[in-house]
C-alpha cells in the first residue's frame, strides 16, 4: 500500500506520464524523418499532448485544494505534478524547435538524443503502476530510476560528441547553429525527465 493509494493524485500522475510518453513517441517520430508535412503532422501531436496535459495539471490543482493533507505532503504532490508538466512542456518545446530551425537534415546524435527522451518517458510511466505499491516495488521502482540516470548520462555523452563534431566539420554557420540549438532543446528534455525520477527518489525515502 502506498500514502498515494489514498489520495487522488496517482491517477493524474499517471495520465500525465501517458500523455508524455505520447508526445515523446511523437517527437522520436519526428526526428527519423525529413518530411517536412511529418513534421508539422508530428508537431501538432505533440501540442495536443501538451495542451491535455495542461488540462491534467489544472485537474490536480483543484483536487490539491479540497484534499486535506499534511503540508509536506501538499508539496511533494505539487512538485510531482510540476515536474511531469515541464517534461512534457520541454518535449513541446523540442518539438516546436524542428519546425523553427528547420535543419536541412537530421543527423543521428539527433534521433539518438529523442530516443533516450523516449526511453525516459516511458520508463516514468511504468513508475507510475508501481507507485501503488512502494514497499514491495521499491527495488523495480528504484531500477527505473537507475535507468533514467543512465539515460540521461548518455544523452549528456551523445550532445557533448555532437557539439564537437559539428564546430569541427559544419561548414555553414546557419545550419551549424540551427544544430546546436535542436540538439539543446533535446538535451535540456532528458534533464527534465531526470528531474521528475530524482524526486521520486525522495518520495521512496521519505514515505517506505
Amino acid at each position: 500500500m502506498s500514502f498515494l493509494t489514498k489520495t487522488h493524485f496517482l491517477p493524474i500522475f499517471t495520465q500525465q506520464t501517458v500523455f508524455t510518453l505520447t508526445a515523446a513517441d511523437a517527437l522520436s517520430a519526428m526526428m527519423s524523418t525529413d518530411d517536412h508535412n511529418e513534421w508539422k503532422r508530428l508537431e501538432r501531436e505533440v501540442k495536443q499532448c501538451e495542451v491535455q496535459g495542461d488540462a491534467m495539471l489544472a485537474e490536480f490543482y483543484e483536487i490539491l485544494y479540497e484534499t486535506i493533507i499534511p503540508p509536506l505532503d501538499r508539496d511533494d504532490m505539487q512538485t510531482m505534478a510540476l515536474n511531469i508538466d515541464r517534461f512534457l512542456d520541454q518535449i513541446n518545446s523540442s518539438a516546436k524547435a524542428v519546425l523553427l530551425y528547420v535543419p536541412e537534415k537530421v543527423d543521428q546524435q539527433l534521433v539518438d538524443l529523442a530516443q533516450f527522451i523516449r526511453d525516459e518517458a516511458e520508463c516514468l510511466k511504468s513508475i507510475m503502476s508501481l507507485l501503488d505499491d512502494m514497499r514491495n516495488q521499491f527495488s523495480a521502482i528504484t531500477m527505473l530510476c537507475d535507468r533514467i540516470t543512465e539515460l540521461e548520462h548518455a544523452a549528456d555523452d551523445a550532445y557533448e560528441e555532437y557539439i564537437g563534431e559539428i564546430f569541427r566539420n559544419e561548414k555553414n554557420a546557419i545550419e551549424l547553429m540551427k544544430y546546436k540549438n535542436l540538439a539543446e532543446e533535446l538535451e535540456l528534455t532528458t534533464d527534465s525527465a531526470k528531474k521528475v525520477s530524482d524526486h521520486i527518489r525522495k518520495l521512496l525515502l521519505r514515505y517506505m
